[in-house]
């Protein structure tokens, strides 16, 4: 056989596997977002009522803009925390693979492990703020919309930004050295070399991790299970738990599939617009800037 690309047998099982465990399960939602079934009697076809109750039902809007804020909140603090932590961890510092080595253990607990941990910290009667009022007002950080939210960003931080940082951190290891040097003999500082060589560098990395944030905040689920349970009242609903809200407490899996549809759609728009505004689906090599 003559050199070239490898033939279609190579990509048979993962295709096999991905049109298992990802299409016919996406076709079998599209299919009940337009029946009415309780998870019991048979499927009946609904044409477009679920969708119509969507549309008109005040919490649904509301958690889709929850989860595109919630989205948004994490691209904005995690982006640029991780790329200093992604760039730190690439350098030769002393003690650095010891920092970093502690500093990825969150990336290796569960979701629900995490959520769990932290509701326990933060718990208004007995964690952390129930003994610093005076920094916390009352300890209920899940009293008010505001703070709830806050907690939701700062947990999936804590915990998701370790597995940016190392995205960021093979990325930067793998910068040519010769501008670093060539930038040195110009006279280029470290803050002038980050800006104009590290970041420019980046930039594969940068887009590859935000379309990892977009579509994993809008698929947050666990934290907000464990940490709010869509609390105060609906303030912190966002698509994902009231899809499971439909699902296993409504029992209207029609509407839960049409919710679950809508965050395919829309995690999929966001992820191409993300693509096609920065040029990404263009690019031919790593060596283009920003």
């Amino acid at each position: 056989m003559g050199a070239g690309r490898p033939g279609f047998l190579w990509a048979a099982p993962a295709a096999v596997f991905f049109g298992l465990f990802a299409i016919v399960p996406l076709v079998m939602v599209a299919v009940l977002s337009f029946a009415s079934w309780d998870g019991l009697s048979d499927p009946e076809f609904a044409g477009l009522d679920n969708w119509r109750k969507l549309l008109d039902d005040p919490v649904m809007i509301k958690s889709l803009w929850l989860s595109v804020l919630l989205t948004l909140l994490g691209v904005v603090v995690q982006t640029p925390l991780s790329i200093l932590l992604g760039v730190w961890a690439a350098g030769h510092q002393r003690n650095r693979a010891v920092l970093s080595a502690i500093y990825f253990v969150p990336m290796l607990l569960s979701i629900a492990a995490v959520s769990v941990l932290w509701r326990a910290v933060l718990d208004p009667n007995f964690g952390v703020p129930a003994q610093a009022k005076w920094l916390f007002g009352d300890g209920n950080l899940f009293g008010m919309q505001s703070s709830a939210i806050g907690v939701l960003v700062f947990v999936s931080t804590w915990q998701f930004t370790p597995l940016h940082t190392l995205i960021y951190q093979g990325a930067a290891r793998a910068v040519p050295q010769v501008l670093y040097q060539a930038a040195q003999i110009d006279g280029a500082g470290t803050v002038r070399q980050f800006f104009h060589i590290t970041l420019p560098q980046l930039r594969n990395s940068i887009i590859t991790s935000m379309i990892l944030m977009v579509v994993g905040g809008l698929t947050t689920f666990d934290t907000v299970l464990i940490l709010t349970q869509g609390g105060p009242g609906s303030d912190t609903t966002i698509s994902a738990y009231y899809m499971y809200q439909k699902a296993f407490k409504s029992f209207d899996y029609g509407a839960a599939s049409a919710i679950a549809l809508l965050l395919v759609l829309v995690s999929t728009l966001i992820s191409l617009i993300v693509v096609r505004l920065s040029g990404y689906d263009k690019m031919r090599s790593t060596m283009e800037g920003l």
